[in-house]
């Protein structure tokens, strides 16, 4: 089944998961079978990263600021961990959180976009 999105990208349903387009969807079932063969493990999906909490500014709170990927695993061969985005079109929000990422967190993880 597919829907579009404003990014005219198709989504896609996999294992009963919706994802916002068939190259995440396909990504996906690629990774499940590295995870399968044991040359990936603990894949999730959606991660969420911190950037910055909530904060008050003139007796207003303002909202925390939060990156959600579209994958982590861990590469057993390499012993490491990876953020994986799949982008079709990168917007200048995903642009900017990209980097608030990798400021924070780039020496723990390494980022890959497909």
């Amino acid at each position: 089944m597919t829907y579009h999105s404003k990014y005219k990208a198709k989504k896609a349903i996999v294992d009963g998961i919706t994802f916002d387009s068939k190259k995440e969807a396909g990504r996906y079932q690629e990774l499940k079978l590295l995870e399968r063969a044991g040359a990936i493990k603990d894949l999730s999906l959606q991660p969420n990263f911190l950037l910055q909490d909530k904060f008050k500014y003139k007796g207003k709170t303002e909202r925390k600021i939060e990156y959600i990927a579209d994958f982590q695993y861990y590469v057993v061969k390499d012993k490491r961990w990876v953020i994986e985005d799949v982008k079709g079109y990168k917007t200048d929000v995903y642009k900017l959180k990209r980097k608030l990422f990798l400021k924070q967190y780039g020496e723990a993880y390494e980022f890959t976009e497909i």
